[in-house]
């Protein structure tokens, strides 16, 4: 019996435990067809759970860092350390380019040399090498990120006036301006490419992946000001590539933002001075240098370096030096322009991208040769190389005197400068005739380069020129001190000169100072620099930055309104759109969920009346979604101003504004949208974006710059 009664009770445990079961699994079953979001959150979540390994080790390993962060909070705050960051591993990035491009550039003149005695595999050795590194550089940059081409300054420019283009500054985006720059600059001085403006570029890139690591550093709670972050980023890219820090910030201030904000000037010091220091240190570490010294190191006499009577020479180099930025600029926009505009070269260059980049390097190779007409432009010699013997202090008439006792590197400058059978006159006035062509030409090239440094080149090349011709003609020194002409100085303010005219920026005046430390010619370089300037901005010409900006129908209300002048008078009136969604004060809350549902923007405007838009203020989206969430129960009994308080206007524009004065009040505010109010009525709303796109459709950027080319 016992038994019997035993299995019983098993036997109807059993039953229960199966129905209890079935009904468990009708259950599920059910919960699954009902909320199967719900089941597949607790399976996700449940397999996140399950697959995380060494949690302990996790743990402090993220108790470690919570101990380190505090620790580095309490002496600063995070917002310094990501400023610091930054300056640090963009100068990494710039002083390991540099290294790779050295190595580069040492392998292709080996290579030539071995080669010596055989013309045939010297010229395939001079061209192929750097059109198949051209070739390169476009398909790396163009499979990877089509807009990593060109040197990213005026993107970069319409992205700090609050312009949204994230393609710019993605990873991918990075890595390929960052390798196809390396093959751009590895090409030598045969394409004759520069660094800065790429490299500006990528520095903004880090920039923005900084702001969001402060961002992240606050639990994504505090929102970073990603516009100081960009403007500290661009001074870092300048002092980066020259260990140059406060040309960088002036270069940040001139050329990146129209309106500077007094806020970002010690952080841009900050994050400079550390990619300066970082820079320089790592040339100490790799032995290219004893210590921390200039990058261009010149040594100029102290004692009298120029007479009272040259500072007039120097004016005169930098009117020369306006003369030949206007024709440079203008040859550049033109050349723009036709491969632009004209059907075959624009179709190939739609297709054939790296095939065009090859064609041209060949060809500019081919000129470039050493037996060809590189023979007379000191092709041999690297950029740097370049620069070096041009700001060389020695005067070359001098040098012509007693060639036999020129110790090395200078005997290979002045045999690169005067080779057999010519002068040194003829060289450098060969060169700068030529490179303007050449460089005009390699501007077409779809590819991430910089024209900046060929244009610092350049323009020293052009105060050599001065500087040798003075030398040569007062031989016997000025007045009674017997003192020497010193061609270097003038090779400094030429360089300083040109390139300033070419970017209406006085910032390449104090980056010559900074890159050869030769603080005693600051006067002369910046007396160049203000007249070169003073001439180049007549009648309103665009800037290099601006042609750019035109020529590619970027966002940038500045370079419309130089290339346009009257444009800055247009009244805004025409510009402005309907408010949208506006909500009186005596609003029901029913009626205010129904227009908020119906409204896109973060702010709602909040009016006396329908019939009388007298302007209270505004009320913020988020706000007003809590209000309407805690008197749900209150819908058609409460009304808006008693429920939500309303922000007054704290700036508002009249019809009677004119573009520049918004472009000016959206600039410092960095406000995107305003009202518009006429005797305190509401009329509209003014956009960013509806100026700039107006203003294009208004005066279409090809038509500007086709007029300004074919009238200037």
């Amino acid at each position: 019996m016992w038994n019997e009664s035993t299995s019983r009770t098993t036997m109807d445990e059993i039953c229960v435990n199966v129905k209890h079961l079935e009904e468990t699994e009708e259950q599920c079953t059910h919960e699954d067809k009902t909320d199967p979001d719900t089941v597949e959150e607790k399976l996700i979540s449940s397999n996140k759970h399950s697959w995380r390994p060494w949690q302990q080790s996790r743990s402090r390993i993220r108790e470690c860092v919570l101990c380190v962060k505090k620790v580095l909070v309490s002496f600063a705050s995070m917002e310094w350390y990501c400023y610091a960051l930054l300056g640090i591993i963009t100068a990494l990035m710039s002083f390991f380019m540099d290294m790779t491009v050295a190595k580069l550039l040492n392998a292709h003149q080996w290579l030539y040399g071995c080669l010596k005695g055989h013309h045939l595999l010297q010229f395939l050795c001079w061209t192929l090498y750097p059109a198949c590194l051209c070739a390169l550089s476009t398909s790396f940059a163009h499979s990877i990120c089509p807009f990593s081409a060109g040197s990213g300054v005026p993107e970069a420019r319409a992205i700090l006036l609050g312009m949204d283009m994230p393609d710019y500054l993605s990873l991918s985006n990075l890595f390929a301006k960052l390798f196809g720059l390396i093959c751009t600059l590895a090409s030598g001085s045969t394409v004759f490419l520069g660094k800065v403006g790429p490299f500006v570029h990528l520095s903004i890139m880090v920039g923005a992946f900084m702001n969001r690591l402060h961002v992240s550093c606050h639990g994504g709670k505090q929102r970073a000001a990603k516009g100081e972050m960009l403007v500290a980023a661009s001074a870092v890219g300048v002092a980066s590539c020259f260990g140059a820090p406060v040309s960088g910030v002036l270069f940040s201030v001139e050329v990146m933002g129209t309106h500077y904000s007094v806020r970002d000037y010690c952080p841009c010091f900050f994050a400079a001075a550390c990619g300066a220091i970082t820079f320089r240190l790592l040339s100490v570490c790799s032995r290219d240098q004893e210590t921390i010294q200039a990058l261009f190191k010149t040594s100029f006499s102290s004692d009298l370096p120029y007479q009272p009577f040259e500072i007039f020479i120097f004016a005169l180099l930098g009117l020369f030096c306006s003369f030949l930025s206007c024709i440079y600029l203008f040859c550049h926009r033109w050349a723009l322009r036709f491969v632009k505009t004209n059907k075959p070269i624009s179709r190939f260059l739609a297709t054939e991208k790296s095939l065009y980049s090859a064609i041209v390097a060949f060809l500019l190779a081919c000129f470039t040769f050493y037996h060809s007409a590189g023979h007379f432009i000191a092709a041999e010699l690297t950029m740097k190389q370049l620069l070096t013997s041009l700001l060389d202090g020695t005067s070359w008439y001098t040098v012509s005197q007693n060639t036999s006792a020129l110790p090395e590197p200078q005997n290979t400058f002045w045999q690169a400068w005067n080779p057999p059978g010519r002068s040194y006159f003829q060289t450098l006035g060969f060169f700068i005739t030529a490179k303007v062509g050449l460089l005009v030409v390699a501007c077409t090239l779809p590819l991430p380069a910089g024209y900046f440094m060929p244009v610092f080149i350049y323009g020293a090349a052009v105060g050599r020129l001065v500087g040798e011709g003075s030398a040569y003609l007062l031989s016997d020194g000025i007045s009674s001190t017997k003192s020497l002409i010193n061609p270097g100085g003038y090779a400094l303010a030429g360089a300083a000169a040109f390139s300033g005219a070419v970017t209406h920026t006085l910032s390449p005046a104090l980056l010559a100072l900074e890159m050869t430390g030769q603080c005693s010619h600051a006067v002369p370089a910046l007396v160049a620099t203000l007249v070169s300037n003073a001439v180049a901005r007549a009648k309103h010409r665009p800037s290099f930055y601006d042609g750019l900006s035109l020529i590619k129908q970027l966002p940038h209300l500045p370079s419309l309104i130089r290339a346009c002048p009257k444009l800055a008078n247009v009244q805004i009136k025409q510009f402005a759109v309907p408010a949208g969604a506006v909500l009186k004060r005596t609003e029901t809350l029913t009626s205010v969920q129904r227009i908020l549902n119906d409204s896109t923007d973060t702010e709602v405007p909040v009016v006396d009346s329908h019939d009388s838009p007298i302007l209270l203020g505004t009320i913020n989206k988020s706000q007003l979604r809590e209000c309407l969430q805690e008197h749900r129960n209150e819908g058609s009994c409460k009304q808006l101003e008693e429920v939500c308080s309303i922000q007054p206007m704290r700036l508002h524009l009249t019809p009677e504004t004119t573009v520049k004065q918004a472009h000016c009040i959206m600039s410092v505010t960095g406000e995107q949208r305003l009202f518009i109010t006429e005797n305190g009525r509401l009329c509209g709303i003014i956009t960013w974006k509806e100026v700039i796109r107006v203003a294009c459709s208004a005066l279409p950027c090809t038509h500007i710059l086709l007029q300004y080319t074919q009238t200037k």
